[in-house]
């Protein structure tokens, strides 16, 4: 059993943290990997510094690479609310959502990455372009050379013909692509990856908190710790179905009691967020037991302490790309049931890491059976976190990143 990590104080964790959690082993193979890459650049692109699981996964990877001896810059694509409600668009589209295009979204989309295209400068041996958002800066690859990739983090298994018949050309002009299931790749002339979202588990969001701080921040949202807490973490998005889940609730305290926290914000490029938000609140109406939590992005703290202070956490997406608040929660030993989309079945693993469903009655119905069932509960908690410890923490994922870019240099 390995001791506990080494609390960091504030300061960003270096790799030598990390030996408490996955073994020195683990650490040297990843400083081995990158002694055969020492100086090469790295330029990380998407379209949101704050917000969503894309930003929060490059705010702890860029410094852990740069750590490696691996140069590393992250930059965000700029433009105006037009240009990010087309993104949402595309983005919902692509997870097969209707999608009704004005006739000059697609040339506003083109236009805007082209003015970031030249703003930018793309002198790093390997660039790394994240979502559809930037997809069209793949143009300044002939002049600026280099390896760059494209890393899809959404659910791509039944795309709007439309918008992936728009995109796919982009695509197709980069060296790899990488995906987080096997469900979501396509029939491409570039290599494909599978590689998992993953955690820091030394990130506030996911390190060890003492009870009395959890106690705290449950009290200060006046939850009530000493009842049942039933918990969904997630941005205020329609994807993550929040409305779905207080019908859930409401079928489960016709028998049983509990509490129920929503617990989400916003991202820069959704702005969908407030009007999802509205109607959550809509749907809560005057209930006591319905917390609706509009947190800013910094509250990565308060999210930490609401899973570990939840009986049970759901996810209950109606699309999703992998949603990482399923790892979190299982990083916690929290009991899991989720929606049986996206990437979320490489988490959990039914009856075994977590509890799948596919509608509101299940949903209801699960949380029912675990409340009644304590020691199943407490077992799948456990399970996971063995499971999220094995396949889903931040050195994984450095790991894999290391191995493509030795790949794609032997292969130029």
């Amino acid at each position: 059993m390995s001791a506990a990590p080494t609390p960091t104080h504030g300061r960003i964790p270096t790799l030598d943290d990390y030996v408490a959690v996955v073994g020195q082993a683990e650490i040297d193979a990843l400083r081995a990997l990158a002694g055969g890459l020492a100086g090469r650049r790295v330029k990380m692109v998407n379209s949101t510094s704050v917000g969503g699981g894309v930003a929060e996964i490059l705010n702890r990877q860029v410094p852990l690479t740069q750590e490696l001896g691996l140069p590393t810059r992250w930059e965000v694509i700029t433009g105006g609310s037009e240009f990010f409600a087309i993104t949402k668009a595309f983005h919902n589209a692509l997870h097969g959502v209707e999608f009704e295009p004005q006739p000059h979204w697609f040339e506003l989309f083109l236009a805007t990455n082209e003015e970031n295209r030249r703003r930018m400068e793309f002198h790093e041996e390997f660039v790394v372009i994240h979502d559809p958002q930037p997809i069209a800066l793949v143009q300044a690859r002939e002049q600026a050379g280099g390896h760059w990739i494209w890393r899809c983090h959404i659910d791509l298994s039944h795309p709007n013909k439309q918008v992936w018949d728009f995109l796919r050309p982009f695509v197709e002009r980069f060296d790899a692509s990488i995906f987080s299931s096997p469900g979501f790749t396509h029939s491409l002339p570039i290599p494909q990856y599978l590689f998992f979202p993953t955690i820091d588990p030394l990130a506030d969001k996911n390190r060890f908190l003492e009870p009395e701080f959890v106690q705290s921040v449950v009290e200060r949202f006046s939850i009530d710790p000493k009842r049942p807490i039933v918990t969904q973490v997630s941005r205020f998005d329609r994807l993550k179905d929040p409305v779905g889940v207080i019908r859930a609730y409401r079928m489960v305290r016709r028998h049983m009691d509990c509490q129920l926290v929503l617990a989400g914000g916003g991202a820069t490029d959704d702005p969908e967020g407030q009007a999802v938000l509205q109607d959550v609140k809509e749907a809560a109406g005057n209930d006591p037991d319905v917390h609706v939590l509009d947190l800013p992005p910094w509250s990565h703290l308060e999210v930490n302490a609401l899973q570990r202070a939840s009986t049970i956490v759901l996810q209950k997406s109606l699309r999703e790309g992998f949603g990482l608040t399923v790892s979190e929660a299982l990083w916690k030993k929290r009991p899991v049931i989720a929606s049986a989309v996206g990437g979320i079945p490489s988490q959990v693993i039914h009856k075994l890491t977590g509890m799948l469903v596919h509608s509101i009655e299940g949903t209801a119905a699960q949380i029912r059976f675990l409340l009644a069932n304590p020691d199943f509960a407490r077992k799948l908690g456990e399970n996971g976190y063995e499971h999220v410890k094995e396949n889903f923490l931040i050195t994984h994922k450095l790991r894999r990143y290391l191995l493509l870019f030795r790949i794609l240099e032997q292969g130029s």
